[in-house]
Formats: C-alpha cells, structure tokens, sequence
C-alpha cells in the first residue's frame, strides 16, 4: 500500500511539472511505446498463449495488431485533436472569442481484464497519453503471464512517475480504489463496475465503464442464411467466446429455423474439423470458469458439441437450442456455447430483446433496408454490426462502448482522446470597447436593450 501511494505521489508531481501537457511529448510517447511493443511482440505472443492458448493469429488481430493501428492512427491525428477549437460568439458578448480547449484530467487509474488482456490495458493506455495523463496500470490477475509482460513493456520503456504497472489480487485492487484518482477506466463486469462506481463516487471522480451483457444476433427471413451461419460461428468462438461483444444468443423467426440451424451446424462441423483445431482455438481462462460453463452445458439442450478437455480446459463450441425462460439466458456466457431461440415474428423478437438490460453490442442480419432501419429505430444498443458480428469495434473511427447496464462512456481514436479530457470553455474578451449597458443602474431602458439582443 505504502509503494501504491508512492508512485501516485510521484505521478501527481509528474503531473503538475506540465510536461505532459506538450502535445510533441506525447507523440513521442506513443511512439516510444509503438516500438517496445514491436520488439517484445514474440514473448507477448508466448504470454498470451500461456494464459489463453490463444493463436498467433487470434493474438495479432484481436490484440497486438489491434493496439499498433490504433497508434498508428493517433500519431496521424492527435495533432488536429489537440488544438483549441474556436466557436462562434454570441452577441450579448461583443467583444470576445470563444474557444474549447481539452485538458487532461491528471492522473489516471486503468483496470483491463482478463480476455483480452494485452488489447484492454494498452487501448485506454493510449487514450491515456494522448489527453495528457499520467496512468496507473492494473491489469487482471487471471492471465499472470500476460500482466507481467506488460509490466515488463512498461517498466524498460517508461519511469513510474509516469506510467506504472500494478500487479496484485483483489486487495490490490480494492487499495487503489480507496485512493484519489482523477480519472478512472474500467473495464469488466457489470457487479464490479457497480463497486469501481461507488468507490469513486467517494472522491468525485468520473469514471468510464466498459462493460458487457448478452449481445444478441437477430437473423431475418431474407439474410443471406450461409454466410450469416459462418459470421456468426466466426464471432462467437473468436477467442473460445470469451468476449465482451461475443453474439450471445440467436433469435430468429420460426419459417427458417429449421434451416438456418442446419447451416449453423454444418458451419460448425467445417469449423471444428480442420486438423489440429486446438492450435487454433483459445482455451477457458480458469477452472471456475471452466466449471461455471460446464454447469450451462450440463442444464441445456446441446443439439451440437458439448465435448471437452477438463485437464487442458477446453470447452469445445456446444450449440443449444433454448427457451428464454432457460438457465442460459439469464446472464452473459462468456464461453462457447451458442443458444438458439425460435420466436413466431420479428416483433416477438423485439419485445423480448427490449425486455432485457440493454446490450453491449446487437447483430442484424437482413438484406433489406427497412428492417435495418426499424432494428436500429426500435432495440438500444451499445455497437452494431449488420451482416457480421465483432466487427465495429475495430474501427478507430467508430466510438466504442455500452449503454445502460453494458457501460457508460465511449473510446478507439478520437473517443479515447475525448474520453480521457475534460472540454474547457475559454471566453477571450476584448478591452477596446465597453458598454454600460450591464452596469447598475438598471432601468427599463436597459431591460429593453438586453432582451433585444437575447
């Protein structure tokens, strides 16, 4: 505890010399970090298969790869977003000039899980840097291997009066939380960003949180029902499910249920045939998770998969058909198994989907515009994506985030700058002239001049 407060300590003063606040320091930075995490891009590679058994090419595109474009795009534009932005000025306040300038908040605390460990720490990190701040790093103690490497990248690239990385347990966490911070990043559950929330709110300080919740995929009668089979296997099992925006479950209308189910395990049956499948899939993070899938398994009509690995802690993609009512539909799966719901019409389907907490991220596949437009019209979401699934958060140019219960605030790109300042309003008045007109004392005269000019 003693060394947490130090290095917030240190932080703070680091803060408050001004150095950060020079927008060529920060490009530096970001560049600086850009070629650490090129250099120790194999043992990243090595961390996140000890903790995940994640692919190579799972690893590239779902986190290195990832965070290097998201860089990359900042280096680009960090310039443009960094400048004051003048507004117009209204005339009740002739003579003056009226700017927006972003300031950082100071120092920042970042918690990152552990699915995507690597992407989810160095992702806010970049929004981080590129405002202005100085920031704690405390990645997840679920996937060690990762957390360390990471504290390693950090610790040879950046002093901690900077940038730290802490490691630790629950006590850890609940240490930092009980410390001022002046920006605080969350990503996680929902029950834990409940209890970062009430924490923070102890200190004033404003939080982001980059939750989940069960994301659903709606398919209609005209989709393209192969190609959405082979998206929607591709998006769920990216990473053995055991994502955030992970399609949960499948609503689709009872005329091609029967169909499309077939195309789903056809799909699944090419999937999981190609040789050596376990080298390209990711396994169960721990054994509690493991055990807490195994469990959905056991209390679902598995109509497809269901095997497993205990001693290697693989759960291979299981596709259920499910009632709503069932044990599977109550909370976010987070692992590979795939529910399937039958509804008489899309409106079925509307109402039930608008009956839950709002959701992460809502998949749409259809052909027509006009079911595009009322899905979009009628269901809150936090991310869409039509015709594929994963896909929208990839782009540094779309914001990234939840509504309601999946989370509040937005980042990747411009978002992560915005998320991590504070837009301050600056009013320039000019001394060449003064009226008397706001100076006592107040007539009728006057009243009658101001409410001209409001």
């Amino acid at each position: 505890m003693k060394d947490i407060s130090s290095i917030i300590k240190k932080q703070r003063l680091f803060f408050n010399s001004g150095k950060t606040l020079d927008v060529d320091f920060r490009l530096k930075t970001l560049k600086k970090l850009k070629k650490a995490i090129n250099k120790q891009e194999v043992k990243l590679y090595e961390a996140l298969k000890k903790d995940l058994n994640k692919p190579k090419f799972e690893s590239f595109v779902g986190e290195i790869g990832f965070v290097v474009k998201e860089i990359d795009f900042v280096l680009k534009y960090l310039k443009d977003w960094a400048k004051p932005k003048k507004v117009p000025t209204d005339l009740v306040n002739f003579p003056a000039e009226s700017y927006i300038y972003s300031q950082p908040f100071g120092v920042t605390l970042i918690f990152s899980p552990w699915n995507y460990p690597f992407h989810l720490t160095i992702m806010p990190l970049i929004g981080a840097i590129s405002a202005g701040n100085t920031a704690v790093l405390k990645p997840s103690e679920l996937s060690p291997h990762t957390s360390r490497a990471i504290k390693n990248l950090i610790e040879s690239t950046f002093n901690e009066e900077y940038i730290s990385v802490v490691e630790g347990e629950k006590e850890i966490s609940e240490a930092l939380l009980n410390i001022k911070f002046d920006k605080i990043f969350f990503t996680g559950n929902t029950t834990v960003g409940k209890i970062v929330m009430k924490k923070a709110a102890e200190h004033l300080t404003p939080v982001t949180l980059e939750l989940g919740g069960k994301s659903p995929v709606i398919v209609f009668n005209d989709a393209n029902l192969k190609m959405a089979a082979k998206r929607i296997v591709w998006g769920k099992f990216f990473n053995a499910g055991q994502t955030c925006v992970a399609p949960d479950y499948i609503c689709i209308e009872s005329k091609i249920y029967d169909k499309f189910k077939k195309y789903l395990i056809n799909e699944l049956k090419s999937y999981t045939s190609i040789r050596k499948f376990e080298k390209n899939y990711s396994k169960i993070i721990n054994e509690r998770h493991f055990n807490r899938l195994m469990n959905l398994i056991e209390s679902s009509n598995v109509i497809f998969g269901g095997n497993y690995n205990r001693e290697k802690l693989f759960i291979y993609p299981t596709l259920a058909e499910a009632n709503v009512d069932d044990k599977i539909m109550n909370d976010e799966i987070f692992g590979p198994i795939l529910p399937i719901l039958k509804f008489k019409n899309y409106e079925a389907i509307r109402e039930y989907v608008k009956s839950k907490p709002k959701p992460l991220a809502l998949y749409i596949f259809t052909e027509s515009n006009k079911n595009k437009k009322k899905v979009l019209n009628e269901i809150q979401s936090g991310g869409v994506t039509i015709n594929d699934t994963l896909i929208h958060l990839s782009s540094s140019r779309l914001p990234f985030g939840g509504i309601g219960e999946s989370g509040m605030g937005t980042y990747h790109g411009l978002y992560s700058f915005e998320e991590f300042s504070q837009k301050r309003a600056v009013m320039d008045r000019k001394t060449y002239i003064e009226f008397p007109l706001r100076y006592p004392p107040y007539n009728s005269v006057k009243l009658g001049a101001v409410k001209k000019i409001f």
